[in-house]
């Protein structure tokens, strides 16, 4: 390829949580979506991914970070694209006498409207890439899973990521039927939150929400021989504001759980109500298929095949199935019509 290969070309999944690049088939840029911005020029970035979430929720009246992306849609438009060229930069993409021309397919929801597309597309290009397509999620995550989604066959992905839950059933290389939930793995962290609020009166923050979810997040309240131990729990009293830690245990997270993952397991089922008879019969034979970073959740797939009464199987590397799907697209951009 040498100096004087003049295309650059990425993979992108460009998720609520994390953002990652693909490049030549490998993993580059595996980072949190957050930029840490200066308050007052607002064009200024102080810090991208890693170093940026390590900034979020400790910061001082100069710097503000922000998740450009809300529901797996940009909701910070600016945030968005400097968090892009951040991300894009870190991709050495070595010394060459003239800049190249980034060509990238990124993955969207699969519920995203006409203006959302436009918005990816726009921060993208502000962001130096000439040529950028679009992928829906739930077709990039079965690419990465290893479905042919080509095949005159029906499967259906269950991609639950930070934003959004996206539930598609693909054949014959198109997406026959489409559910895009805005309930994910950041409604999870909430309903932590506020249950440690209202059930303990402790105070926890996004990031330590997230721990707990990682550390004793369930969607069984019987776990068996996998169950995990109790997780200590630190901070200050509301009311109080002295110190406090408290020992929460899976069944208990569990319980906070339930609303959020009934959401989903109607939007499921919802999506099945629509299928056609014959797709249904494929379902029922080759199971359903889990990604995203939610798909982690303890005991989700047992539950859900409980509830649902078709096997569920959880991906091999879930939270990187869309960003795997998005390079496979990427190496047969001419073949694929349903990149857009």
């Amino acid at each position: 390829m040498g100096w004087f290969s003049l295309t650059k070309e990425f993979a992108m999944d460009l998720g609520t949580a994390n953002t990652i690049i693909i490049h030549n088939g490998n993993i580059v840029v595996d980072e949190p979506s957050v930029v840490a911005l200066d308050v007052i020029d607002s064009k200024k970035m102080i810090a991208v991914g890693s170093r940026a979430k390590l900034m979020h929720e400790k910061t001082n009246d100069k710097i503000r970070t922000v998740r450009p992306l809300r529901d797996g849609v940009i909701a910070d438009f600016n945030a968005c694209e400097l968090m892009i060229r951040g991300l894009i930069n870190m991709v050495h993409t070595g010394h060459s006498l003239f800049s190249p021309t980034l060509k990238m397919v990124i993955g969207v929801p699969s519920g995203s409207t006409e203006v959302e597309l436009r918005a990816v597309r726009d921060s993208a290009q502000k962001a130096g890439v000439r040529e950028a397509y679009l992928i829906y999620e739930p077709m990039a995550a079965a690419l990465g899973i290893g479905l042919d989604v080509l095949a005159p066959e029906g499967n259906m992905v269950v991609d639950i990521g930070g934003g959004s839950t996206e539930i598609a059933v693909i054949s014959l290389g198109g997406i026959v039927v489409n559910k895009s939930q805005r309930v994910a793995g950041d409604d999870l962290t909430w309903d932590i939150q506020e249950h440690m609020s209202r059930q303990h009166n402790l105070k926890v923050s996004e990031r330590m929400a997230e721990r707990i979810k990682i550390h004793v997040g369930s969607a069984l309240t019987e776990l068996g021989e996998d169950a995990p131990e109790d997780y200590i729990v630190h901070g200050p009293n509301r009311i109080t504001a002295l110190p406090m830690e408290v020992p929460v245990c899976y069944q208990e997270i569990a319980h906070c759980l339930e609303k959020t993952i009934g959401k989903i397991e109607t939007a499921i089922l919802q999506a099945l109500e629509e299928t056609p008879p014959e797709l249904y019969a494929d379902i029922v034979k080759n199971g359903i298929w889990l990604s995203g970073g939610g798909a982690q959740l303890r005991g989700l797939d047992k539950r859900l095949t409980e509830k649902i009464n078709i096997p569920f199987h959880v991906a091999e590397n879930p939270l990187h199935c869309v960003a795997k799907g998005t390079g496979e697209a990427l190496k047969h951009i001419n073949e694929f019509s349903f990149l857009m």
